[in-house]
């Protein structure tokens, strides 16, 4: 007997049922849906539209920016006279429907020139209202265009004012500032021209000001206002002007989507549905494939990087690292993954860094980058450059961070070496320019030395003679001064030549000078040359390597005392100069000669190692000099002096940054 199987009675009634509300479900959701996708559709070629028309009012407004530099260019440069300008303010009125003048205004506001129908003769004076004073003055300023904010101009006859916006374009001769161009521009008509007409038929264009007040509208009739709406942002130095759309097409219907949606729905869906799920099936076992590769192929990368991969969750807990970070710190993988802090690589010694970024980093705020120390169980030192970014999961939420280490042993060993190279560069730079004025150091300690045997000679005869202690006490004291005088001599040159540590400190330019003041007179005097010092006395200090500094300075001023030796004593006037630029923080130095200049051949390889103009020269002076204003965070340059002879600046950071 054959047994036959029979559902449950609840089951035979509640599967009919689930299937109709599904089907009714369906039925409902497929038009809605397609009222929303229409929906959306019609937002985004509304916004699409939008951005077409505000970059087409920002195109034309362009093209008016330059031909408003063109012309001021002309001006500045010369190339027009007053008629000629006069026409070309004209042509441009003319060539834009939307602007209603263009001026040329002199500095004290006299129109020098306008496009004629001219709201003002030339000559006469413009009254500019506060916003149009404050938009020429931050052209004059920053040396570029800017727009005024709009405002009301009553118009002739005692019509309904309207709205206008000016744009002011300074004219500059070097630094002179001529006046500016002055275009204004009537916001009713740049809506006019500006926006085509299939966008005006089917939307209502308006400019908003900064307080969504309307200061022009192009209206147009329809069914629907305020559904579908846009505003799009000028971007107007100077002005705050925004462009808004509102669309005259009302939400779409429901009915007809209803009807179309149920009879597609009910004729396709067995078909698609069988369809659908074997693309599904297709789709995910490709997928599948696909994902496997991937994985593949990112573990075979991160296996192969040198960069080290490690990546921790939001209490400290390594969650992931690479083979090659495995390596730099010579632990397992297994015994990092899941540990907490402290870690076994950090260095005893940096402790209380490690666990001030990690509180940092707890706290929800890190360090993108930053060099550190890692320990070895060996004991060894490495040396590593760190990179942190978030972790965000697809969710978008913050989940841990992601560290890409860098062994910088290898960069640090060469940054080593090439300190040391530069010290002893600077060195032998400094033993060759102390063996250049070894003749005058010569003849310079010979007079003071003379004139001390000279006195102790004349101290002995008196007291073979038997003089008193009051005759000997002026040749003793001249004796003792000349004596100083040497003693300050050699000073200065043992400070110079002396090998030390770079050491930055703040210390004030006036000390520094008065350092080698010595060295740089014995040169002076030997040539016949004039120094003259100018240094404000509200000069602040310097952030510097004293050694450095001393170093440049002595010389500049050396080859500017020897560019000199051809040109007539009255001439030979050596200037050091220097004051203090605030809004770049830096102390401003100028070694000035009035010699024979640099001429151009020479002034392209100035600061090219192991090139110089001397015959004795080792062409490593002008270059250290730049390498150590370079390593200070400033610039070394020359110009010729308008005098005669040659002007070497230098830049100095102000002690504290300010």
């Amino acid at each position: 007997m054959t047994k036959r199987f029979f559902l449950p009675s609840p089951v035979r009634w509640l599967l009919p049922v689930v299937l109709v509300l599904l089907f009714v479900a369906i039925v409902f959701w497929l038009p809605w849906q397609a009222r929303q996708l229409e929906s959306t559709e019609r937002q985004e070629q509304l916004i699409a539209d939008t951005l077409w028309v505000e970059q087409s009012i920002r195109f034309q407004l362009g093209r008016h920016e330059e031909g408003l530099r063109s012309l001021a260019n002309d001006i500045a440069g010369g190339r027009l006279a007053p008629g000629e300008v006069q026409q070309r303010l004209a042509r441009m009125l003319k060539n834009g429907a939307e602007l209603k003048s263009v001026l040329q205004l002199a500095p004290d506001g006299r129109v020098l020139a306008a496009s004629a129908p001219a709201p003002v003769a030339p000559d006469s004076h413009v009254a500019l209202s506060q916003a149009s004073l404050m938009a020429q003055e931050r052209a004059r300023r920053s040396r570029n265009p800017i727009y005024a904010e709009p405002e009301p101009r009553l118009a002739a006859g005692g019509a309904a004012p309207a709205l206008e916006m000016e744009l002011y374009f300074p004219v500059y001769r070097g630094e002179e500032w001529l006046g500016s161009l002055v275009a204004t521009f009537q916001l009713g008509s740049l809506l006019d021209e500006m926006v085509p007409w299939w966008f005006a038929q089917d939307n209502q264009i308006s400019l908003l000001d900064r307080d969504d007040n309307v200061l022009a509208r192009r209206t147009s009739a329809g069914p629907g206002h305020g559904v579908y709406t846009h505003k799009r942002a000028l971007d107007l130095p100077g002005a705050t002007i925004t462009l808004m759309t509102d669309s005259v097409k009302a939400e779409p219907k429901l009915l007809p989507n209803l009807l179309v949606g149920s009879v597609v729905a009910l004729s396709l869906a067995l078909l698609w549905s069988l369809f659908a799920l074997w693309g599904h099936i297709s789709r995910r076992l490709a997928a599948e494939g696909e994902l496997r590769q991937q994985m593949a192929f990112r573990t075979a990368m991160e296996n192969s990087l040198v960069t080290g991969l490690r990546a921790r969750d939001l209490e400290g807990r390594i969650t992931y690292v690479n083979p090659a970070f495995c390596q730099m710190v010579g632990y397992p993988a297994e015994e990092l993954i899941g540990r907490l802090p402290p870690m076994p690589y950090w260095a005893p010694d940096v402790m209380a860094e490690y666990q001030q970024r990690l509180a940092g980093v707890l706290a929800g705020s890190f360090t993108p980058e930053f060099e550190t120390l890692f320990q070895r169980p060996d004991g060894t030192r490495i040396p590593v450059l760190i990179f942190e970014s978030p972790l965000v999961d697809k969710e978008g939420r913050h989940t841990g961070y992601m560290g890409s280490i860098l062994d910088i042993s290898d960069r640090k060993r060469m940054e080593e070496l090439n300190r040391q190279h530069q010290e002893k560069l600077q060195a032998s730079a400094r033993l060759a320019t102390m063996g250049e004025i070894a003749s005058m150091l010569a003849h310079e300690l010979n007079q003071p030395l003379a004139a001390i045997s000279s006195y102790t000679t004349g101290a002995l005869n008196v007291l073979a003679r038997g003089g008193d202690a009051a005759t000997l006490k002026p040749a003793l004291e001249q004796a003792g001064a000349q004596a100083q005088r040497a003693g300050a001599i050699i000073r200065s040159v043992h400070e110079f030549v002396k090998n030390r540590e770079s050491e930055r400190q703040d210390v004030a330019l006036q000390s520094m000078l008065d350092s080698i003041h010595a060295l740089i007179e014995l040169q002076a005097r030997q040539h016949q040359v004039s120094l003259q010092v100018e240094l404000p006395a509200a000069l602040p200090q310097v952030r510097a390597d004293r050694m450095l500094i001393e170093q440049v300075l002595l010389n500049l001023t050396r080859n500017a005392i020897e560019a000199m030796a051809d040109v007539p004593p009255l001439q030979r006037v050596l200037r050091v100069v220097a004051h203090h630029d605030a809004p770049a923080a830096q102390v401003v130095v100028q070694v000035i000669d009035h010699g024979h200049g640099i001429p151009q051949d020479v002034a392209e390889r100035l600061f090219s190692p192991f090139f110089s103009t001397k015959a004795e020269g080792m062409g490593m002076g002008l270059n250290i000099c730049r390498t150590a204003i370079e390593f200070h965070g400033g610039t070394l340059s020359h110009r010729g002096n308008p005098q005669g002879g040659t002007i070497f600046t230098f830049t100095l950071p102000v002690a504290g940054g300010v």
